[in-house]
């Protein structure tokens, strides 16, 4: 049974495959090193699905190139012995990487009659279950992709995505599809490609309360057809000036806020297709939809929460816009604002994670998990002041909720589509409503961040235990 894949490379290795196959006239070959990501059942197809994510980039040496032109390239197999061999010890997938030029962009006949030998030879090597990618990359920049689960068994790669500064989407009739009269005016914007990209895109929505639920209610008026929502609460009074799509009645019947959400985003009539997760991201149940997800955005209050979405971005190759509203005001009635901070922040290599920007607090992370896991010794310790006990509720308003999860969402329009040009992409910013300003401070990552600084993580995908968290 032929399993849909996908490839997802990280920015800095797309550009170092540049910078070793785009050279010149002739042909050039690489290889990648890329972990698998196992989804044992997609959520909207309920079958199986895989994802490969690049981990390291190996040259073809020179010196094993015995021939190549604008249209061929051929060389020793050795360098793809080592590399088998590299794969083997670290449990990794083998991709060939080799370039077109002339920029056609589809595998040649040529490409058709030596693959196969390559595969055998994985076989031999590394066990006859050894799969083998292989992408071509176009002068033009195009990436198509296949992958062979034998000599005589490929399937085209579903979708070939970069990460980084910009979201690149690679994917068979890009441009091509027949835009929806619904979306003709953003086409007149952005141009009838972005439809298309985000019409291909698994989004993930982590908290539907209020930043969430206005991320979920624009989602559908983008384009996005697939969405995942997940949070573990109902729906209560005091949520109701600033959940989207909540009525009176929801609350009085103590609905899930997913459930609330999905029936008015299927409510729109224009074919997106939504699937509901009442659990805390945590969740083992949850791990096969989050790993599915093309893109997530981190809409949570919770300090445990965001600690596991802040190791997922790495660890998954999966674009996290992590957001939040803080709002502080004085004991005078009426009360006076003192802050009131908007922020949204990227989360993927290359970026500053969560925790060295310290807007995850490590301890009310770890008093969060027991108070789900172990409440009656939470209770206890709270009561004799060894963790930190709620407080009064933090101010919301629907105003600003609604603000940060435009800015969220505007970040991922830009990565994909570009419109802020080449510098437009912003890894954390802060809006300050009561100065009129934006902010975008700089933080260096702590050097020995094993998240965010050490790329030993990036790629790294399924590991036991899930994120290496205990």
């Amino acid at each position: 049974m032929s399993i849909p894949s996908n490839l997802v490379l990280q920015e800095s290795h797309l550009e170092e495959l540049r910078v070793l196959l785009l050279q010149g006239d002739d042909e050039q070959a690489a290889y990648v090193l890329c972990s698998e990501v196992a989804i044992r059942s997609d959520p909207w197809t309920a079958a199986p699905r895989r994802k490969y994510l690049s981990c390291k980039v190996l040259p073809v040496p020179a010196e094993e190139i015995v021939s190549h032109s604008s249209q061929h390239i051929t060389w020793k197999t050795d360098s793809f012995v080592r590399a088998l061999k590299l794969a083997e010890v670290q449990g990794m997938t083998v991709a060939i990487v080799h370039s077109h030029p002339g920029g056609f962009p589809a595998f040649s006949e040529q490409d058709d009659a030596n693959e196969p030998d390559l595969v055998q030879l994985a076989h031999n090597r590394n066990g006859q279950t050894t799969k083998v990618l292989s992408i071509i990359l176009t002068s033009e920049g195009d990436l198509i992709g296949r992958c062979w689960a034998s000599p005589i068994e490929q399937e085209p790669l579903v979708l070939v995505a970069s990460i980084g500064n910009r979201l690149q989407l690679h994917y068979s009739g890009r441009g091509k599809g027949v835009s929806s009269p619904v979306f003709h005016r953003q086409s007149l914007a952005f141009g009838k490609a972005l439809t298309q990209d985000l019409s291909m895109l698994r989004i993930g929505v982590v908290g539907c309360g209020a930043t969430g639920s206005s991320v979920a209610m624009l989602l559908p008026k983008l384009g996005i057809q697939k969405i995942a929502l997940f949070d573990k609460d109902v729906v209560e009074e005091t949520n109701l000036n600033r959940l989207h799509s909540a009525t009176l009645n929801d609350a009085h019947e103590q609905r899930p806020k997913v459930e609330v959400i999905a029936r008015s985003l299927t409510a729109l009539g224009i074919g997106v297709d939504v699937k509901t997760y009442q659990s805390w991201i945590g969740d083992p149940q949850c791990q096969d939809a989050l790993k599915a997800c093309d893109v997530i955005f981190s809409c949570t209050d919770d300090h445990s929460g965001r600690l596991l979405l802040n190791r997922f971005a790495y660890y998954y190759l999966t674009p996290v816009f992590d957001m939040g509203l803080a709002i502080e005001v004085s004991d005078s009635e009426p009360p006076e604002i003192q802050a009131l901070d908007g922020r949204v922040t990227t989360l993927l290599p290359g970026c500053t994670c969560l925790l060295c920007r310290e807007v995850i607090n490590p301890i009310v992370a770890r008093d969060e998990a027991l108070k789900r896991e172990q409440p009656d010794e939470y209770e206890r310790r709270k009561a004799e002041a060894y963790v930190i006990g709620e407080g009064n509720p933090s101010p919301a308003v629907v105003l600003f909720t609604t603000d940060v999860a435009l800015k969220a969402l505007e970040e991922m329009v830009h990565r994909i589509q570009g419109f802020r040009g080449d510098e437009g992409s912003t890894a954390h910013r802060v809006r300050k409503y009561h100065l009129l300003t934006d902010r975008k401070p700089g933080v260096r990552a702590d050097e020995y961040c094993p998240v965010c600084s050490i790329d030993e993580c990036w790629g790294r995908g399924d590991v036991e235990p899930f994120l290496d968290q205990v």
